[in-house]
């Protein structure tokens, strides 16, 4: 298992496996990349199916026992099931989706190894979905979010950003994932400083505050030291990275980009190492200078000034500069 130097072991990596998306969600960063997301038509610059799966047996070699697929919608890749069934057996495969592509496929992504699947649903009415997600794919979304219970894939998790368009759902979210047996409800933070709309955020302890009135348990998980509410028989968890240097301090991911980059830290891009032709020695090397330089966004490539502001570290950019 490979360790930064803030003692942090690197168990899981996000693949990304295309930008293209058939929705155009107003809060996207597009795993922490900006809005690139290209054309609907497969591209060149997109990682092959050998690409994919010799990084994974690289990053296997050193212990790293999860993979999450995601996007862009994942699903728009035709050989998804190809790549889930060639991941090397001892890694947990997820997969975060907007569900739309699930019905029909569900099934065949089980039998190819899937084990757990993350849907994106930030609302339970329908006009205000098409807003958020500038789709009318509402319906076909919770026809995806069914197929995957049939499936067997529960919990099947629904991710929900909270944002100032998504907040007053929050109680009917929950109330539903009570109410429905095998749903999960995940609250994500949003995150301003990726997607250039201040405005629209809110304060998130104001909902860690609400769901604890309501829980019955509380649970504490070490992963990003994250919290679970559990309410009414239904578990909530909230996803909060935003100014938390605690989140960061737990954090136990390599991410890879659509065309091929390793990326050390969601919020950084100025660290990103191109696999590019690179054979599995060099990606050895590769994987193992990132996760070497790593360091928590928060708290370290962020650190807070005499004003308690948030401003960059200049060690850290020195240091990449003279690399």
């Amino acid at each position: 298992m490979l360790t930064d130097e803030f003692g942090r072991e690197v168990t899981g990596v996000r693949v990304s496996l295309t930008d293209r998306c058939n929705f155009d969600c107003v809060y996207c960063h597009n795993e922490g990349l900006g809005d690139t997301r290209g054309p609907m038509d497969p591209q060149d610059d997109e990682m092959g199916a050998d690409d994919v799966v010799r990084f994974l047996e690289v990053a296997a070699e050193f212990g790293v026992d999860s993979v999450k697929f995601t996007g862009g919608e994942p699903m728009l890749r035709q050989d998804l099931e190809e790549i889930i069934r060639r991941t090397p057996d001892q890694m947990e495969v997820s997969l975060t989706t907007n569900g739309t592509f699930l019905p029909g496929r569900a099934e065949a992504l089980v039998d190819a190894g899937l084990e757990r699947v993350n849907v994106s649903q930030d609302a339970l009415d329908p006009q205000d979905f098409a807003e958020i997600t500038k789709s009318g794919a509402y319906e076909k979304v919770i026809e995806g979010v069914d197929a995957a219970l049939e499936s067997g894939l529960t919990p099947v998790k629904l991710n929900m950003v909270v944002f100032e368009h998504t907040a007053g759902y929050v109680p009917e979210m929950v109330d539903h994932v009570a109410e429905n047996e095998g749903l999960q409800l995940q609250l994500i933070e949003y995150m301003p400083e990726l997607t250039g709309k201040p405005e629209w955020n809110i304060d998130i302890e104001r909902v860690h505050d609400w769901l604890a009135e309501k829980a019955d348990d509380i649970e504490h998980r070490e992963m990003h030291d994250r919290k679970r509410y559990w309410i009414n028989g239904g578990m909530v968890e909230i996803v909060d990275p935003v100014e938390n240097p605690t989140f960061c301090a737990n954090c136990h991911r390599v991410r890879v980009t659509h065309e091929g980059y390793l990326k050390g830290c969601l919020n950084r891009n100025d660290d990103l190492v191109s696999m590019g032709d690179m054979d599995r020695s060099e990606i050895r090397a590769a994987f193992r200078d990132v996760v070497a330089n790593r360091v928590p966004y928060y708290g370290e490539y962020m650190i807070r000034n005499d004003e308690g502001e948030w401003e960059i570290n200049d060690k850290y950019i020195e240091e990449y500069a003279g690399a």
